[in-house]
């Protein structure tokens, strides 16, 4: 098995040795999926390749302040017109979780996977994957420093976004020395930390207020304190006028609670389909637990898609969560 530093050197030749590239990461990005899209695209502009940027959905309004945000096609309304050769998948822990962007790869694309997710099987030509990484834009901070091309501040503050999304303002475990070295270093570019901080970890919408008050009235915990969870119906985001966006850190509310182990939250896509996010305080791991239904993710953070309806997707995480307990 190669080391990281190989993995590295692959990657570099893969994109210095190709062109016109397909940059897609998961469903519902988040700041480290948006931010690792957009490095990406800085780096590829820099070495003079042509490449489009895709997500299936819209990415987070409060993150339209990097580097040309505008640029990442969103499918919902709009779609490049035809397949590519060359992709490159970013925060992707399988291949699944590209969502409906596989359409355009075509059925013998070369696929570079850069990811940091444990559960991460390996699906690209090339792989790099770093597992304690605590961000996929911690990786792309390794990536581009072997390549001879002059740091910005777009790309400072698309680094630092990734980094302070993925490690909760630098509350998590995965808030390295090496992750603090990287970030005195972007910081050293002009980022404006505390107004980052604000944006992104603090601010909330109107409708993100109102969903939180829709769901906290939904919370039940164990007869034991471990286990918390509550949900979100498709009628409360449409009365709250709410978007996916707005249920950001959600899950962090029953997993909060003094005493509990697990925390989840319940999406109900539709009347046979929930999508569960689990948190856990430690002494679970969630990414194993998700991985029985078909999800992954990190030890303390995870998620999966179940097509039940709401009561049997609760009842069967809550025997998995005592299971794993």
């Amino acid at each position: 098995m190669q080391s990281y530093e190989q993995s590295l050197q692959q990657t570099r030749e893969f994109l210095l040795e190709h062109d016109d590239y397909l940059v897609v990461s998961h469903v519902q990005p988040d700041g480290d999926a948006v931010s690792s899209t957009l490095a990406v695209g800085w780096l590829l502009s820099c070495l003079g390749k042509k490449y489009t940027m895709l997500n299936e959905g819209p990415i987070p309004k409060r993150m339209e302040y990097l580097w040309h945000s505008d640029e990442i096609i969103n499918m919902a309304s709009s779609e490049p017109p035809r397949q590519y050769g060359n992709v490159i998948c970013v925060d992707c822990a399988d291949f699944q979780r590209v969502g409906l962007t596989h359409r355009y790869f075509a059925n013998d694309a070369l696929i570079l996977n850069i990811d940091h997710h444990p559960t991460n099987n390996g699906y690209g030509l090339v792989n790099l994957i770093k597992p304690d990484a605590a961000a996929t834009a911690e990786i792309l901070f390794d990536l581009l420093k072997t390549f001879e091309i002059e740091w910005d501040l777009d790309i400072a503050t698309a680094l630092y976004t990734g980094l302070l999304t993925d490690t909760g303002g630098f509350r998590y475990t995965n808030t390295s020395p090496k992750v603090m070295a990287a970030v005195s270093e972007l910081l050293s570019y002009g980022v404006n930390g505390p107004e980052l901080a604000e944006t992104l970890l603090e601010e909330m919408t109107l409708p993100q207020i109102k969903i939180l008050n829709k769901a906290l009235n939904t919370l039940q915990l164990s007869p034991e304190g471990d286990i918390a969870w509550l949900y979100v119906t498709p009628e409360d985001m449409i009365e709250c006028v709410a978007a996916n966006e707005d249920l950001e850190g959600l899950v962090n509310y029953p997993r909060n609670i003094r005493g509990v182990e697990v925390g989840i939250l319940f999406k109900v896509i539709h009347e046979h389909a929930v999508k569960v996010s689990l948190r856990s305080a430690g002494k679970v791991d969630v990414a194993d637990l998700a991985q029985t239904f078909g999800g992954g993710g990190h030890t303390r953070a995870a998620g999966a898609r179940i097509e039940a309806t709401l009561e049997t997707a609760i009842a069967q995480v809550l025997e998995e969560v005592r299971r794993h307990l």
